[in-house]
């Protein structure tokens, strides 16, 4: 019976999304199938814990019976071992609770209806994205997830951009998709067959120029979809604007699929992971993604668009560690992925609260809301203190596992370049920390401005999820041992046992019969203190904090006031710039100046008299200006660095990879 599980907990999702659609005139019919819908399949996935968790067991479907003939995988099938299982838990878990959260959020707002059938649909998709065995099953759950994702972000009727957002966002997926589609149908054309475990024992050691460009194509469209540099503007952009219950799945959940698809075939279909040119490329995307991530996080004025470049900058540590090919890189990795959901959910949850209470998202219009919120404020600072990695909270296990790898993986293989790994993610951490030190003083700390005065708590209902998420944050530093021996440590040899989940889904002695060598699992050795360690992590924390002060140093400015001339730093041309009913002339780089992101209004990111770090980001302000030219607004550029980059990476797999 407990075989039907994962498929029943995928459909349970998706009949609640019909019935909703037929039924769900009425509030609390409908919230009541929502809520039906997302517990019983959150009950199911649970009972699989002890079997596939504990017990070490794969469980595998066959869709109408549909086995193996011959040797050879001609149906769908279903294949839930303990990697798929931990996203797939992870996703129900953050569903679950963003629905609880709706209920409060979401309530009075229109087309209620079509928002939660479309949350049910991509909660299903999401959760049978994970537990499919089946390639081109994957590529439809992640279309099912794209088209529910870009619904919900347009649904934002209070914000003016959410249909802009939502098309970048379709965009930049229908590309990714594009890539995964075209690379499937190589694989097909080649291996004739889509079953993952089959196609685990013909792909690896069979390269080709074609399997090779299917391979390049795939990890451009996984890429695509975790919002990868050069990919990430359009789900900045899309992230900002959506409801804040769709926020934090989109970030919380959604680019999870792409984390967990460069896993699955780069560990296990193509196994391709512990050639040193992939491990490189892999990293060098994250430490990129991790350090743009959060510099322009840092110079954001907008709560939730600061958000969302903080995702991006912490899904470049969990595709860093996952790049090392190490255990315990490996272990870092999954553990800040299952980590980022609850600590990035948390906060997005908490920016809902402000929103819902004051109405904007704008920083430089709130403070003081600890006076007004305190209880909102506390989860907050939870959620600030696990992003930043601070002890006990879980974000500091997890970033201290891939401090610990990459230097692990430096000393053994002699290589400076994960040195260099190593030391950006320590002062990545830096930034991050700064950067909500920043947000605490703008929204919750300082002076209550006269029109909150009248501001109260969120509602309870919004309240219970983002106390669970705050519980859970603290609960998983503290008992990191006993969580990574339930979830990550399974997970962690699933990704290693190759030749398990191919015997598994095709039946005992298959992969030794066609010849497939194991993915050796080295020793994880992961220690909590280390005083050499820690010594290594004081000075390059105390560096990173002198490069802070030391920019800010002597660079005094004003705030831009409405109707005064100003001269830019950008040179000595005239420029206007509108920015909230005020308008900007700008020139003389002795005052402070603003930097414009997006290319749109709304993003306009004035660095005024609010913002701490106004000297640093001056000093700065030639990488700001270059990244200004970057992030233009326009959906055209942003295809185009696309184009670019997926010529880059086949070219690379071309030359290195062959």
């Amino acid at each position: 019976m407990i075989q039907h599980f994962p498929v029943l907990a995928v459909m349970i999702l998706f009949l609640g999304a019909f019935l909703i659609e037929i039924l769900g005139k009425n509030a609390a019919v409908r919230n009541a199938i929502a809520f039906a819908a997302v517990s019983i399949s959150l009950c199911l996935l649970a009972a699989l814990v002890k079997p596939v968790l504990l017990e070490g067991k794969v469980i595998s479907y066959w869709m109408g019976g549909w086995k193996p003939v011959a040797n050879y995988a001609i149906g769908i099938g279903y294949e839930v071992d303990a990697l798929g299982l931990t996203f797939a838990l992870l996703g129900i878990t953050a569903y679950w609770l963003s629905c609880v959260y709706s209920f409060g959020y979401m309530k009075g707002k229109q087309h209620l209806g079509h928002y939660y059938t479309l949350f049910l649909m991509l909660a299903g998709a999401s959760i049978g994205f994970f537990l499919t065995g089946d390639i081109f099953n994957m590529f439809i759950m992640m279309e099912i997830v794209t088209f529910s994702a870009v619904a919900l972000t347009a649904s934002n009727t209070e914000k003016t951009t959410a249909i802009e957002g939502a098309f970048k966002y379709l965009i930049n997926c229908s590309i990714g998709s594009a890539m995964t589609l075209t690379g499937i149908a190589l694989i097909y054309m080649n291996c004739h067959t889509l079953n993952l475990a089959q196609l685990a024992t013909i792909l690896p050691g069979n390269v080709n120029l074609t399997t090779l460009m299917a391979f390049a194509l795939i990890l451009i469209g996984f890429c695509v979809e975790s919002a990868m540099i050069p990919f990430h503007a359009s789900f900045v952009d899309a992230h900002t604007v959506a409801p804040s219950s769709v926020s934090m799945i989109l970030s919380g959940m959604v680019l999870k699929l792409g984390v967990y698809g460069m896993i699955r075939i780069c560990y296990v279909v193509f196994r391709a992971i512990d050639t040193a040119q992939l491990e490189i490329l892999l990293t060098a995307f994250g430490t990129l993604t991790m350090f743009i991530g959060v510099t322009m996080a840092l110079a954001q004025h907008d709560f939730k668009r600061l958000l969302a470049f903080h995702s991006v900058s912490q899904l470049g540590y969990i595709i860093a560690a996952a790049g090392l090919c190490t255990s315990l890189g490996l272990t870092g990795s999954l553990y800040h992925a299952i980590n980022h959901t609850l600590f990035k959910g948390l906060l997005f949850l908490c920016a809902g609260a402000v929103i819902h209470s004051t109405g904007t998202s704008d920083l430089d219009s709130l403070g003081g809301l600890s006076k007004r919120m305190p209880k909102t404020c506390l989860c907050f600072l939870v959620g600030a203190f696990s992003i930043s990695g601070l002890p006990p909270f879980n974000g500091f296990v997890s970033k201290w596992m891939i401090y610990q790898a990459a230097y692990a993986k430096a000393v053994t293989t002699g290589n400076f370049y994960y040195a260099i790994v190593t030391v950006t993610a320590l002062v990545v951490s830096v930034m991050t920390l700064a950067s909500f030190v920043k947000v605490l003083h703008s929204v919750f700390f300082g002076q209550l401005k006269a029109e909150h005065e009248n501001v109260h708590e969120a509602p309870g209902i919004m309240l219970f999820p983002m106390y669970l998420m705050s519980a859970l944050c603290i609960l998983t530093g503290i008992f990191y041992r006993a969580f990574s021996t339930v979830f990550i440590g399974p997970a962690v040899f699933a990704a290693f046992n190759n030749t398990g989940y191919i015997d598994s889904m095709m039946g005992e002695g298959y992969a030794e019969l066609f010849g497939v060598p194991a993915l050796g699992l080295d020793k994880l050795e992961f220690s909590y203190w280390n005083p050499f360690v820690w010594l290594i992590l004081f000075v390059i924390v105390f560096a990173a904090a002198c490069v802070v002060i030391f920019s800010s140093k002597d660079t005094r400015g004003r705030t831009m006031e409405s109707g005064k001339s100003y001269d830019s730093v950008y040179g000595t041309g005239d420029l206007s710039v509108d920015f909230m009913g005020k308008t900007y002339e700008t020139g003389d780089p002795e005052e402070k100046y603003a930097v414009f992101f997006s290319g749109e209004k709304a993003e306009y990111s004035h660095a005024g008299g609010s913002d701490l770090f106004w000297g640093f980001k001056y000093n700065w302000h030639k990488y700001y200006e270059f990244l200004q030219g970057l992030h233009s607004g326009s959906v055209n550029d942003y295809s185009a660095y696309a184009v670019v980059c997926i010529a880059v990476i086949c070219v690379f797999m071309y030359m290195f990879m062959r």
